[in-house]
């Protein structure tokens, strides 16, 4: 299991995550854009959820233009994840459940 994680390419993890976001009735595209570093995937879900995404293959890391462009994101309000797994795939996909669950929560 192991050895398959670290064969994991990075279009392998976007076929995945794109699954699983239409899964949950939410649309992933890949965003293009003329701005070097933007993250690869913009993932839409009901509510008015937007994260953005940046994939990598297994063990690999945003560039450092990557990371500046993150954190202006994130500084503007956004969710923005770096993703390099099958396992960061379930991670959002569980706190983006969760997230819907407290929210339904609140409104009782």
């Amino acid at each position: 299991m192991e050895k398959d994680i670290e064969l994991m390419q990075e279009k392998d993890i976007e076929r995945k995550l794109k699954k699983e976001v239409e899964k949950r009735n939410g649309v992933c595209w890949k965003f293009l854009s003329s701005i070097a570093g933007v993250p690869d995937r913009l993932c839409l879900f009901e509510g008015g959820i937007i994260v953005f995404v940046e994939l990598k293959r297994h063990g690999a890391h945003p560039r450092p233009l990557q990371n500046r462009i993150i954190g202006k994101i994130r500084e503007l309000g956004f969710r923005v994840e770096v993703i390099d797994s099958e396992e960061g795939i379930r991670e959002l996909m569980t706190s983006l459940e969760e997230g819907k669950k407290r929210k339904k929560d609140e409104t009782k």
